[in-house]
């Protein structure tokens, strides 16, 4: 493995900053001496943020990555606000509410994947030329899903939009090994993370707050390991218990993990569905 980087001094991009993971990605790189520039379309979470961050090393950067005007001037804000990007971090996301595929709307389909997938493609690019300008440790840390690993009901266009983010991931660390880069590019796959998402995701399936809790593993927790595989430039990182079984079942007969995961959490997407066609 190779040796962690320090994150001390060097300017990190962090998007979906204002809550949930993103946050403790801040909070992680921030008590590591690391300087951020804060993204999210979440005005008041960004406030909230700057104030319990303070002033100093922290910027914070509001916009929606599904804007192409607003990503492309991304980089200049940030230069202007820290001189340089050392590495980026891309959080971002918006996910699906348990619904059927041939359910789901097609605007709300749109913006999954322009949020998940080119809002994090997008941005990549817009910020790769200012990586490569750095003489070593630049990084790319791009979070997928369990989805992307396993089919999940009621999730199918969620798990596509992952599933495609986990590929662009892949394939970008292939296109900067072969141009001897010293960007490196870790493709995080988390699995289940205690944030509101996952709150108001059990509050919809019907889990009590407490089972859900305790199955889950704190965002902080997620967070900090999150930025030490990044640090060291792993290429593929499983985060949380329930991936790291998903991984391994998919391993050994992908046919059985979606079994797994049907059987896990069908009752509660189709139920109403099923009373409605009974």
């Amino acid at each position: 493995m190779a040796a962690r980087q320090s994150a001390a001094g060097r300017v990190y991009v962090v998007t979906g900053a204002g809550r949930g993971i993103g946050r403790q990605v801040v909070d992680d790189l921030l008590a590591r001496g690391a300087h951020v520039a804060a993204v999210d379309r979440d005005g008041e979470g960004l406030a909230q943020l700057a104030v319990a961050a303070g002033a100093g090393r922290l910027s914070t950067h509001q916009l929606d990555v599904a804007d192409a005007a607003a990503v492309t001037a991304l980089p200049d804000a940030v230069l202007a606000a820290h001189g340089r990007v050392d590495g980026l971090f891309n959080i971002a996301g918006i996910a699906q509410n348990f619904e059927t595929a041939a359910g789901i709307e097609q605007d709300r389909m749109r913006t999954i994947m322009d949020v998940n997938f080119y809002g994090t493609v997008e941005l990549t690019r817009a910020l790769l030329p200012l990586l490569e300008q750095r003489p070593d440790g630049a990084v790319v840390m791009i979070t997928s899903s369990l989805a992307a690993m396993v089919p999940v009901p009621g999730a199918a266009l969620y798990g596509a939009s992952k599933a495609a983010v986990a590929q662009f991931g892949f394939g970008l660390a292939q296109d900067l090994r072969n141009a001897r880069s010293k960007v490196t590019v870790t493709t995080v796959l988390p699995g289940t993370i205690w944030t509101d998402l996952v709150r108001e995701s059990a509050l919809t399936l019907g889990t009590p707050e407490a089972v859900a809790k305790a199955f889950a593993m704190p965002a902080a927790k997620a967070a900090r390991r999150m930025v030490e595989a990044t640090l060291r430039g792993r290429r593929r990182v499983v985060v949380g218990k329930d991936a790291r079984v998903y991984d391994v079942l998919g391993r050994l007969s992908p046919a059985l993990a979606e079994r797994v995961s049907y059987l896990q959490v069908a009752n509660f997407v189709y139920r109403d569905r099923n009373v409605e066609d009974s």
